[in-house]
């Protein structure tokens, strides 16, 4: 973890953006915590209380810039730890915020593998906290309730850009 002025919300993140024929890979997610205080995703969406209601979501697979590494690296890395894939990066599609962090958004090209849960997230896979891995249709990112909210509105556009 950095140390010094970057606090744990400060640490960028890097994102993976893997396609196949109109679909786009997705970590679906559900997470539940017993307080809401505890709760990343109860403080993203401004909800208060004693209690984590939890959450339905998905995220793009991704995860921490690590001390050294550049945002590409992490991207690469990460899609592999939590995917099984390996890929290379096409180009940067946007720069935009997750939970407060900066995040960088890296459409993959020359995918290899078959996708499967891996890592920390097949480790961590429960009933309060579930991973699974699924190709969602481009254009409809909504309907998983995709997080940020507003990657799935722009996803489209900056593929086509």
């Amino acid at each position: 973890m950095l140390t010094g002025m970057l606090g744990p919300m400060s640490i960028p993140r890097a994102v993976a953006v893997v396609l196949d024929t109109g679909k786009v890979l997705v970590i679906k997610r559900y997470l539940r915590h017993r307080q809401a205080i505890d709760c990343v995703m109860c403080e993203a969406a401004g909800e208060v209380g004693p209690d984590c209601r939890g959450h339905h979501y998905a995220v793009l697979p991704g995860g921490h810039v690590e001390p050294g590494e550049t945002a590409e690296e992490a991207a690469l890395r990460e899609l592999d730890e939590e995917t099984t894939l390996s890929a290379k990066i096409d180009r940067l599609l946007w720069t935009g915020s997750h939970n407060g962090r900066p995040a960088h958004y890296f459409l993959m090209a020359d995918v290899q593998g078959t996708a499967e849960l891996s890592g920390d997230e097949a480790a961590a896979n429960c009933q309060d906290n579930s991973f699974e891995l699924l190709w969602a249709d481009l254009h409809a990112l909504e309907a998983h309730r995709i997080h940020p909210t507003e990657i799935g509105a722009r996803l489209p556009d900056l593929i086509d850009a």
